[in-house]
């Protein structure tokens, strides 16, 4: 796999990126929890930006694919801060932020912090404060006491054959990123995606969050049997045509 380039942020967190210089507004891409930028979607998204000349951002945060750190280190705030520091430094102007998974929830931080430089939202299977409302409210209490007595905890992965190990760190520092709990303001278009098969984030999520969010023009779209991949042919077309909409 060639070298990503590098982008050092103010905490000394090396982020691998890959960007296309372009026409604006531009597109950025937030990855999944423990995904990385190599994943279907950023890929897509890269190849039609590059056939339509728009410029275009993808990288791994901190502990995430070629990115420096150990992703037991970290959290949402550390991720959510990579996002804002890199699309601050790197892109130019208002952006169409596409966010899958992990990536919906750190989109809306960003927009939350950064309203200016955010032109449109696509939320791809977003998972807002998943770790308290999935995560913590699905532990039984000898699973709350291992996490508060040892600092993590393993989980099954339907991905990988190792669990994932979910930190206190990520537990408590996500209690402090809620975006469902206060008001949440989305004065831009905001596009909403989620297959009725997606075994990660039930269809209440997505339906929470388009009641709880106010903005002139938020809209979920259902797709019958698809998963949280959203990865099919017909899915990778729908979030093309979802930021053909929103980037003019």
């Amino acid at each position: 796999m060639p070298e990503n380039k590098r982008f050092m942020t103010k905490t000394g967190r090396e982020l691998a990126y890959e960007r296309l210089e372009g026409a604006g507004p531009g597109l950025v891409f937030l990855g999944g929890f423990k995904s990385d930028m190599q994943g279907s979607k950023a890929l897509y998204l890269q190849d039609w930006a590059a056939q339509t000349g728009r410029a275009f951002l993808r990288f791994d945060y901190s502990g995430h694919g070629q990115s420096s750190g150990d992703f037991t280190d970290g959290c949402i705030g550390d991720w959510a801060g990579d996002a804002m520091e890199i699309v601050e430094a790197l892109t130019g102007g208002p952006q169409v932020i596409v966010g899958s998974s992990m990536g919906g929830w750190i989109a809306l931080l960003l927009a939350r912090q950064m309203p200016q430089k955010v032109q449109g939202l696509v939320g791809v299977a977003a998972a807002p404060d998943f770790t308290e409302d999935s995560m913590w409210d699905g532990f039984d209490m000898d699973q709350r006491a291992a996490l508060m007595r040892d600092g993590q905890i393993g989980l099954p992965s339907e991905y990988e054959d190792s669990p994932y190990i979910i930190t206190r760190k990520l537990i408590e520092d996500g209690r402090q990123q809620l975006v469902l709990r206060a008001p949440l303001e989305l004065p831009f278009p905001v596009r909403l995606m989620q297959g009725t098969a997606d075994a990660s984030v039930d269809i209440s999520v997505p339906l929470r969050l388009l009641e709880h969010a106010r903005g002139a023009d938020i809209r979920l779209t259902l797709v019958k049997g698809a998963d949280h991949r959203f990865s099919t042919p017909e899915c990778l077309a729908m979030i093309v045509a979802a930021v053909e909409e929103l980037g003019g």
